[in-house]
């Protein structure tokens, strides 16, 4: 019986483990992932961040780095590593919205909310990406699904 109460127990904590793993991120936890990802770009320079921005550690759970050049070329995208190198200037939402040139047209910070394809559901949700304008040439963002 005892054996059977233990097993039991290990199932369920191995279950909420994994079901607390399945949670996105949050926006603050996208907030504070662009502004580090920021400091970074404006610590090592372009092209180091935007190698590191593809490593694993700059990844955490649903939430990643992206970095887009003023005329829509992506250099980074930790979520959709394939990006990276494509002219996204007239990409769109399921909803049709222009969420690169809306981003793009960041001055300091803002948050940009569209519809995309959830990493870890595969599934559309609406998404909100906390922009920054880290340069004249290029804005930083992260982003976080939300219901």
């Amino acid at each position: 019986m005892r054996i059977i109460n233990f097993l039991t127990l290990l199932v369920a904590v191995t279950l909420s483990a994994s079901a607390f793993c399945a949670d996105g991120g949050t926006r603050d936890e996208a907030k504070a992932m662009a502004e580090k990802a920021v400091a970074h770009f404006r610590d090592v320079g372009a092209a180091a961040a935007f190698a590191d921005f593809m490593k694993p550690e700059w990844r955490d759970r649903d939430l990643y780095v992206v970095a887009i050049k003023n005329d829509g070329m992506m250099q980074a995208n930790g979520g959709v590593p394939a990006t990276v190198g494509r002219n996204n200037i007239a990409l769109r939402d399921v909803d049709g919205k222009l969420m690169t040139q809306e981003m793009l047209a960041v001055k300091d910070t803002a948050w940009v909310e569209y519809k995309w394809k959830n990493p870890v559901s595969n599934v559309v949700e609406k998404k909100a990406t906390y922009t920054i304008r880290a340069s004249d040439d290029f804005i930083i963002g992260v982003g976080a699904f939300y219901k």
